[in-house]
C-alpha cells in the first residue's frame, strides 16, 4: 500500500500546561495525514471538493498514546490505507518518535458526495477503482 510519511516538529503551542503535545493536536494531524496521502495517490482535497463535491469525513477512530512527546520533538507520521470497503476505507496513523512507536491510530473514512437536497447532507458513494489502484500502489 501507498505509505506517506511526514515530518512534525512539535511547537510550543502544541503543547498543553504539563508540556506534552495536547492529544487533540495528533487529530489536527491525523486529518491533514489523510488528506496528504489521498493528494499523494493524485486526488487532491481541493479537486475532490471543488470539482466533484467529494469530501472523506472521519466515522470511527481509535488512538493509543505510548510515550509523550514534547516541545521541539521531531516526529514522523506514517499514514497508509489498511482495508477499502465499498464507500469505506481504514487509515492507519503511526507517529514515530526517534523511530520508536509514540502513537497510533485506526480510522475509517467514508467516501461521500455533499448533498445539497438538505443542509450539510452527505451520501456515501463508492470508492472509484482509480482512487482503490492508486492508494494500493507499493512505495514511498
Amino acid at each position: 500500500m501507498l505509505i506517506n510519511r511526514r515530518t512534525i516538529r512539535i511547537e510550543w503551542g502544541d503543547c498543553d500546561p504539563a508540556g506534552i503535545v495536547f492529544y487533540p493536536q495528533y487529530f489536527k494531524w491525523f486529518d491533514a495525514a489523510a488528506a496528504a496521502l489521498v493528494a499523494a495517490a493524485g486526488f487532491p482535497r481541493a479537486d475532490l471538493v471543488g470539482k466533484q463535491g467529494i469530501v472523506i469525513p472521519m466515522v470511527e477512530t481509535r488512538c493509543r498514546f505510548l510515550i509523550p512527546s514534547r516541545f521541539d520533538d521531531e516526529l514522523t507520521l506514517e499514514t497508509t490505507v489498511t482495508r477499502f470497503g465499498r464507500s469505506s476505507f481504514d487509515l492507519q496513523h503511526r507517529v514515530l518518535k526517534d523511530e520508536v512507536l509514540a502513537v497510533e491510530c485506526s480510522e475509517t473514512r467514508v467516501w461521500s458526495k455533499l448533498d445539497h437536497t438538505g443542509p450539510e447532507r452527505l451520501k456515501s458513494q463508492p470508492i472509484p477503482e482509480a482512487v482503490i489502484r492508486a492508494l494500493s500502489q507499493d512505495g514511498q
